[in-house]
């Protein structure tokens, strides 16, 4: 059987219970055998830059999910030194993996409203297969005409006959309010924020002094 690989990608700044909850999910919905977190090296479509470093994201990663194998950590982004685009990622993984391998990019459903704004947005269904996480109120109909066109004409819910690329499928995943915005606030105010992030990693930006 062919490989079924997950790409969760985010700036992770810091990484926390919902992105894991998230991960954990995806792979459990779709059957993943791997689910591999990509760190944004430079996120070209944000306005401001990351609050840690790269490195120290990606440590933060390492040691969220050291103790779940579904997980892996993902370096290429992190390694570009140019802004990330998510076609060019799926380029580089659909040529490792092979033509036959299952590939699902996690998108958000507020990524894919902007979706058409992407790079080579349509490459991306030749490249993979789009799981949505949709949060409450959803709406389909207020998508852009295009990006609505692509959800209607590829959407699947018999999902017996899995394909390697090419197909949107909507995530039934579990919602929680955490955000890392909100949670880098709790750091700088030194409020408890034990629960809402992998004790190794809380004790890495205590050591690093991060988000003061």
């Amino acid at each position: 059987m062919s490989a079924r690989v997950g790409v969760f990608g985010g700036t992770f700044d810091p990484v926390h219970h919902a992105h894991l909850r998230m991960a954990r999910a995806f792979a459990d919905e779709l059957a993943l055998d791997e689910v591999r977190l990509i760190p944004a090296g430079q996120p070209y479509h944000r306005q401001e830059g990351p609050r840690a470093s790269a490195a120290q994201r990606l440590d933060m990663v390492k040691l969220a999910i050291a103790a779940d194998a579904r997980l892996a950590v993902d370096e290429r982004e992190i390694r570009r030194h140019r802004p990330a685009y998510t076609v060019d990622t799926l380029r580089e993984l659909r040529a490792e993996l092979g033509a036959a391998a299952e590939l699902w990019f996690l998108v958000g459903g507020d990524s894919l409203a902007a979706l058409s704004s992407w790079k080579d947005w349509r490459e991306l269904f030749r490249l993979a297969n789009l799981a949505v996480a949709m949060r409450p109120g959803f709406d389909p109909a207020a998508l852009p005409p295009e990006v609505r066109q692509e959800w209607q004409a590829r959407q699947v819910s018999d999902f017996s006959n899995r394909t390697a690329s090419g197909t949107i499928r909507p995530l039934a995943l579990p919602p929680l309010d955490l955000s890392a915005t909100r949670l880098r606030a709790q750091l700088a105010a030194d409020e408890p924020v034990e629960g809402l992030i992998d004790p190794a990693v809380l004790a890495y930006i205590r050591q690093q002094r991060l988000y003061r």
